[in-house]
């Protein structure tokens, strides 16, 4: 059975029409949310804790800021969009105080529902909506005149048009222009640890930098490894993501094909499969959240020694250095 797609026309956003959203937070999700929703007519205000840096940056896009408390007491709809760490120490403070009867609390990730690090009471409307991609990527193909692909989710319904309001906000930040798709918390939480961790971020980079150090230490030039394993890596993700691995496999070379049989399944065979296997346990046991939270709340020392040794690591530099010889590649700040 195939999975139903809801887009524009299947949506009513006059659902949203006579209420009013608070994004909470002004980060690489919340900046694209607010600013998407307003442009698509609702009335947004962002809720911020005092001295947010980011106060000045919402104002400047038009946006009216408060406080995280005076948002909730005034919304209709709070989304919960600052990090995963944060949220339920926040909600805790800010917000759950102030909820009532028939609100709705929304949140951009399932994370914090499904590990029970927040307990929403049973009056309210529970509900997920989550992008497929990077903040600043859904607010560039909104403003473009497109649509970011999206999932939808109803943890807990009291009101009886919560999944058409739910549907509305997707619609709000365009991700009903590209098609979004019913899931629920667990579904949506467990397989996005998963596909951050095993093949997205954590398997792609892991590959990368393995590839990397076997060819520099078998004697290569450290640039020449570096082109061969990362800078064309985006040639090839092109080409699945626009055809699919028959397509890459078309536009590429015969003797490429024959090595991507021969050879990918022995460095990305059972072992890897395995791996797989035990980091999606370990996301389905609680394992991963009951770590992530802990290091976050003993002022991360994991994070900060990992992010520290991938920093210096010999790959960074020599990427660096070659990016800023390529006029072609844009060189702007990270975006928020």
């Amino acid at each position: 059975m195939t999975a139903k797609m809801y887009y524009d026309a299947d949506v009513n956003l006059s659902k949203l029409e006579d209420k009013l959203v608070a994004i909470i937070g002004y980060g690489s999700q919340a900046h694209a949310h607010a600013q998407n929703l307003r442009d698509s007519g609702v009335n947004v205000v962002v809720g911020l804790r005092e001295g947010s840096l980011s106060k000045v940056k919402a104002e400047a896009a038009g946006l009216r800021v408060t406080s995280i408390e005076d948002a909730t007491k005034e919304a209709d709809l709070v989304m919960m969009l600052i990090p995963d760490e944060s949220i339920a120490d926040t909600y805790k403070e800010s917000v759950e105080p102030h909820l009532r009867e028939g609100q709705y609390l929304g949140f951009g990730h399932g994370f914090n529902i499904h590990f029970k690090q927040v307990k929403p009471p049973a009056h309210v409307n529970v509900y997920l909506v989550a992008p497929k991609g990077p903040g600043h990527m859904l607010r560039r193909v909104y403003v473009e005149g497109a649509g970011m692909p999206g999932i939808f989710a109803l943890e807990q319904s009291v009101s009886p048009d919560a999944r058409e309001v739910v549907l509305a906000y997707a619609r709000g930040i365009g991700c009903t222009r590209a098609g979004v798709l019913e899931t629920t918390f667990k579904e949506e939480t467990e397989t996005d640890l998963f596909g951050e961790q095993a093949v997205l971020c954590g398997g792609l980079t892991s590959i990368i930098k393995n590839g990397f150090e076997v060819l520099t230490n078998a004697g290569y030039q450290p640039e020449i490894a570096y082109f061969e394993v990362l800078h064309e890596c985006k040639l090839i993700i092109d080409l699945i993501y626009e055809k699919g691995f028959a397509g890459m496999r078309h536009s590429i070379s015969n003797t490429a094909e024959y090595g991507d049989y021969l050879t990918g399944p022995k460095v990305v065979g059972e072992s890897s499969r395995k791996a797989m296997e035990d980091a999606l346990e370990y996301i389905q046991n609680g394992g991963f959240a009951k770590e992530f939270v802990e290091d976050s709340r003993n002022g991360r020392p994991k994070m900060t020694a990992w992010r520290k040794a991938a920093a210096e690591h010999p790959l960074e530099e020599v990427g660096q250095r070659l990016r800023d010889m390529m006029p072609f590649i844009e060189k702007k700040a990270l975006e928020v």
